[in-house]
């Protein structure tokens, strides 16, 4: 525990990544049992108040708590990135492990894919894909998925093809261990210090994805609290309620500084 907190000490990018991201996540967690009021409940008569003690970031234009929603949309935020981190992460790691380690046609094959997938952007074919599937959370979730799967295929078959013909890995061969267990015992867990860095610049990337797609309509849907659906509610109050916009505002830009450090973190610890 004191290595850990050395090491904490020494990477200034680590720890400030750990406290807000830890600030976060635990305002989210803490959202699934507890707000101070109901994300739902309506109030005509404190529509639009300023911050104060009873209403921290005030109140919207139906009068709801807006520091209550923010805590239910970073939460709603936090569980779809990382979602979409895992099962892209997992694809990822699966074809770029089976690509890069063996090469070849099918080698080919995946990486054109990727190619192709790469030249559009994330979120007009994002856009597409949930076009073709229907808006809500389930699809939002696969659609951005599919987008980030090309990026770790791509850095996990790096890292195996660099590997691949390692001394450690020609030695196993010759000692007849199975190609599964070579690729998933005695390469995967050397590629994870490069992996992670990527994983948390996944998490931005899908942070700003889905608060874009909620921005537009097209995301998660009412009445569940997203900070991009709260973003684009707050848009035509600028002027009258500027707190109303702020607060999402801020919350997308700690989450995405939060990641953003803890993977810089990452990297200069590996």
């Amino acid at each position: 525990m004191k290595k850990v907190f050395g090491r904490l000490k020494q990477n200034k990018y680590l720890l400030a990544g750990v406290i807000m991201t830890g600030i976060a996540v635990l305002l989210a967690l803490v959202s699934i049992f507890w707000t101070p009021y109901s994300t739902t409940a309506m109030s005509a008569a404190e529509k639009f108040d300023a911050p104060s003690f009873r209403h921290l970031f005030g109140t919207d234009n139906f009068g709801r708590d807006i520091f209550s929603r923010v805590m239910k949309g970073m939460g709603t935020t936090i569980l779809i990135s990382t979602l979409v981190v895992l099962l892209a992460g997992a694809a990822g790691i699966l074809i770029g492990a089976l690509t890069g380690y063996f090469g070849g046609i099918v080698d080919e094959i995946v990486m054109r894919i990727t190619d192709a997938i790469n030249g559009f952007p994330s979120i007009l074919l994002a856009l597409v894909v949930i076009t073709l599937m229907g808006s809500g959370r389930q699809n939002l979730i696969i659609s951005l998925a599919i987008v980030f799967t090309p990026s770790f295929v791509r850095i996990v078959r790096s890292e195996f093809i660099r590997l691949r013909d390692a001394d450690y890995i020609l030695r196993a061969r010759l000692m007849g261990v199975g190609k599964l267990r070579i690729l998933f015992v005695h390469i995967l867990p050397n590629i994870f210090s490069t992996f992670w860095v990527s994983v948390m610049i996944g998490f931005n990337n899908a942070i700003l994805a889905e608060s874009g797609m909620s921005y537009l309509g097209i995301g998660v849907q009412p009445p569940d609290a997203t900070l991009g659906m709260m973003l684009s509610d707050a848009q035509g109050y600028l002027t009258t309620a500027p707190w109303y916009a702020l607060a999402p505002g801020l919350s997308i830009v700690w989450l995405v500084l939060g990641f953003s450090l803890l993977s810089e973190g990452i990297r200069r610890q590996a």
